[in-house]
């Protein structure tokens, strides 16, 4: 599979393993910036997903559980779990994220559309792609 890279607002993804060419798991590369606080919190109806830290540190919440995962840690997320994460730090932080089965890498191409109109996102058309790939956006309490 072609690892190319899909920048989605501040975050880059770059594809190495397309749940497409297993029929279930993928896996991808991200690299987020330092300051960053996206993506907002949600949760995955259809998948699971592990995130294993390579480089810098990345703040982690799942559920009620926010830790501040430096390389070589991981954290799991339930199907249906609320989950986000940020990068308040200094430095650039890069993980390995493992989704079963995967969303696949056109979920990130979709959500890059939506969000690289410039300006601020549009909400509706982001929670409507969201859903398309079973995801649902938190809503604050």
């Amino acid at each position: 599979m072609n690892a190319s890279e899909i920048h989605v607002g501040q975050l880059t993804i770059r594809y190495l393993i397309d749940g497409s060419s297993t029929g279930s798991a993928g896996i991808f590369e991200l690299t987020v910036p330092p300051g960053s606080n996206v993506p907002p919190p949600h949760s995955h109806t259809n998948n699971e997903e592990i995130i294993y830290v390579l480089e810098g540190v990345l703040r982690y919440a799942v559920g009620a559980e926010t830790r501040d995962l430096r390389p070589g840690e991981t954290m799991y997320t339930p199907k249906g779990t609320v989950h986000a994460f940020a990068n308040p730090f200094e430095i650039q932080a890069r993980a390995l994220v493992v989704n079963s089965p995967d969303i696949g890498a056109q979920f990130f191409r979709d959500v890059a559309t939506v969000l690289g109109v410039g300006g601020p996102p549009d909400k509706a058309a982001l929670t409507q792609v969201m859903g398309r790939y079973g995801l649902v956006l938190s809503v604050p309490k």
